[in-house]
């Protein structure tokens, strides 16, 4: 028997709206009673479409004690409705500042809101900062009870200037001034949560901030935002139906922050709705700048998946100072794989979430390669289909092709075409565009070799040379490297078929000089 189907809250990011219109609906107010009622001042970072919003709004009802919107859910019987507090949320979330006179004046039209909708009178002329204190003190008087303040997305006006430093240093400065506010105001204040992106240092922008708390790794709350496994199978059961509960958990479950796993919003919501796999989060935002950040660094791109990384690393973020891992650990690219303690010390390692994630990465960067969309498809399509085939060869030629696509414009000012894992990590982004399963510098007792493709039961080794100008005189230096030192012994030893490719690139051509495959 079908269970009966609600509404599906996409883009939603009201909590009555979605309690009073037949919208499904996960409950967190555990964890907003349970944040209320153990401190005072929050920092969460979350990567953009997780549902920061909708919690944000889930406290705003909470501390107005809007108990009709909270019937059936954990904060009925666990939260004293007798009072009631103002609150005062500013959220960032819309729009693209361009300049700090923009931001303040879409600060000053918020709190005019604010002041409007809890009915106090701020003096017009103040600046935005005072402005803000000034809102603070008097909801907390007029009420007879402490103010709640709530920032959604406080880093926004940063991250959206991000590629243009001064502009972004400009931001931070206004931002650093207006949340200065907080500390001052501790006597009117019950509650404090600011939510984003990217951790930015206490000291370059929270200015002396440094009782808040940052709930980001702490295990109890990282299911905070998101849907677990459980929610999934219950709230969201009568949606199941018809779709592979294993293809959706490899396509869209795995983000974690130390604690319980849990799957993108956004994208169970399109699932649902459309009732195809698709990269619903993905496609809404493409990383550019992180992709240049990786260009401009020469980074190995398989050491994304499996990289370690301690507290400190992930948590650092500031306008000139962006670690790769904390990027793209905070945007949501990488996710918390695994927690390694050693001692007194604690590491993280890092890796792709999902294969919605692992796959359009890798595409992503193919084609910020060829700088332009064209027919990346066509490639990634043909690729498949000669490996369907076992038309190593061809596959070989297709490479060639796409190496020779990229234009000359890409390698301009930029010394990455003398750098090794450039061509591997261009390599390596084909296949993984694909989701096939990968491992790169696989040891063995002679070394460690460079790629291995596993494809519908055999294995597929790769090696890779960079030569000057031509092709290595007298034969295939990747292809001689394999043999000698015995690469392919490991996999057969495994019962698996293999094939042995070698690999060389000229420096100075910028392409494949040499693809030879070794008889299996």
């Amino acid at each position: 028997m079908s269970l009966p189907r609600k509404k599906l809250p996409i883009g939603i990011q009201n909590l009555r709206e979605i309690r009073e219109g037949g919208h499904y609906y996960v409950d967190k107010s555990g964890y907003a009673v349970r944040l209320a009622t153990e401190g005072k001042y929050y920092f969460l970072s979350r990567p953009r479409r997780f549902g920061k919003s909708l919690f944000l709004d889930t406290l705003k009802e909470l501390f107005e004690a809007n108990r009709p919107l909270f019937e059936g859910l954990f904060a009925a019987e666990n939260w004293d409705w007798g009072v009631r507090h103002p609150v005062i949320r500013v959220s960032f979330a819309d729009g693209v500042g361009k300049d700090p006179q923009g931001l303040s004046r879409r600060i000053e039209d918020q709190l005019r809101q604010n002041s409007a909708r809890l009915g106090v009178s701020v003096d017009p002329g103040l600046d935005a900062a005072s402005a803000f204190g000034s809102l603070i003190r008097q909801s907390a008087v007029q009420a007879g009870q402490r103010a709640v303040v709530l920032i959604d997305e406080y880093d926004k006006p940063i991250l959206d200037n991000i590629e243009n430093p001064e502009v972004a240093t400009a931001m931070r400065e206004g931002l650093r001034d207006f949340y200065s506010v907080i500390k001052d105001a501790d006597p009117h204040l019950r509650f404090v949560l600011l939510t984003g992106v990217s951790k930015f240092s206490k000291v370059s922008l929270f200015s002396g901030l440094n009782n808040l708390k940052d709930i980001t790794l702490d295990a109890r709350f990282s299911a905070l935002c998101g849907y677990t496994e459980a929610d999934v199978d219950t709230v969201f059961a009568p949606e199941l139906e018809g779709l592979d509960r294993e293809r959706i958990r490899e396509w869209y479950n795995g983000y974690n922050w130390t604690g319980e796993a849990v799957y993108n919003p956004f994208d169970l919501l399109q699932l649902f709705d459309l009732r195809d796999f698709r990269a619903f989060w993905y496609e809404t935002g493409t990383p550019t700048f992180l992709l240049k950040v990786l260009r401009e660094r020469t980074f190995f791109l398989p050491d994304l998946k499996g990289r370690t990384a301690d507290f400190a690393l992930l948590s650092t973020f500031d306008v000139g100072n962006i670690p790769v891992e904390a990027l793209m650990f905070q945007a949501g690219y990488l996710t918390i794989a695994s927690t390694i303690d050693e001692g007194n010390l604690r590491f993280y390692k890092l890796g792709f979430p999902n294969l919605e994630v692992y796959q359009s990465f890798h595409n992503s960067f193919l084609t910020d390669c060829r700088m332009e969309q064209g027919d990346g498809s066509r490639y990634r399509l043909d690729l498949l289909t000669l490996l369907k085939k076992h038309d190593l060869a061809g596959v070989g030629r297709l490479m060639e092709g796409f190496y020779e696509s990229i234009p000359h414009q890409w390698y301009t000012n930029n010394a990455i075409a003398q750098y090794e894992g450039y061509y591997a990590s261009v390599f390596y982004a084909f296949f993984a565009s694909l989701g096939l399963e990968i491992t790169v510098e696989a040891s063995s007792n002679a070394g460690r070799l460079d790629m291995v493709v596993r494809f519908r039961g055999r294995a597929i080794i790769f090696e890779f040379k960079l030569v000057d100008n031509e092709a290595t005189p007298g034969g295939n230096s990747a292809l001689a490297a394999i043999a000698e030192r015995g690469y392919a012994e490991r996999w057969r030893a495994e019962g698996l078929p293999v094939d042995c490719v070698g690999v060389e690139f000229s420096r100075q051509q910028r392409r494949i000089v040499a693809w030879d495959v070794a008889p299996t």
